[in-house]
C-alpha cells in the first residue's frame, strides 16, 4: 500500500481550502496542509510506515513501533 499524500492515516484529516483576502479585499485561492509526520507503526504484527498528523501522535492514537525491531514474518 502506498503512503497517501496529505492525508492522516488515523483521522483522515486532509488539505483545507479557502481564500487569501488582501487589505484591498482581493481574493485568491489557497490551501492549508495538515502537519503530517511519517511514523513506523505496528499493524497486525507488521511494521508499516504511515503518515499521521501531529494531533493524533500527541494524543497517543497511533502506537509507534519500537526502534531496532524487525518485522515478524
Amino acid at each position: 500500500m502506498a503512503i497517501n499524500r496529505n492525508r492522516c492515516y488515523h483521522c483522515d484529516k486532509g488539505v483545507a481550502f479557502g481564500n487569501n483576502v488582501s487589505h484591498a479585499n482581493n481574493k485568491t485561492r489557497r490551501t492549508w496542509k495538515p502537519n503530517l509526520q511519517v511514523v513506523r507503526t505496528l499493524e497486525a504484527g507488521k511494521i508499516i510506515k504511515v503518515k499521521v498528523c501531529t494531533r493524533c501522535l500527541a494524543a497517543g492514537k497511533v502506537q509507534r513501533a519500537p526502534r531496532g525491531q524487525v518485522a515478524v514474518a
